[in-house]
């Protein structure tokens, strides 16, 4: 009787310890997973705050064109 305990008992530890494994093996993954995910954020904010720069450069370049065509618009008011 008591040896069937035992194998009972040893089985019950061996499905432990195979569940330890693979709980183990899982968390090996998502930290994988968790750090390619962590560089892909990295490389989405540095493309987007080069996005945010090209743009702002962008908007003064624009302004600056408005700027030149008012003035030559004005210019062309004053000789008519």
């Amino acid at each position: 009787m008591s040896f069937e305990v035992f194998e009972k008992l040893e089985s019950k530890v061996q499905q432990a310890i195979d569940t330890i494994t693979l709980l183990q093996m899982e968390i090996e993954e998502l930290k994988e997973q968790n750090t390619v995910l962590s560089q892909d954020v990295q490389n989405a904010t540095t493309s987007r705050e080069a996005l945010i720069r090209e743009n702002e450069q962008l908007k003064q370049e624009q302004s600056a064109w408005q700027e030149r065509l008012r003035t030559l618009l004005g210019k062309m008011e004053d000789v008519q």
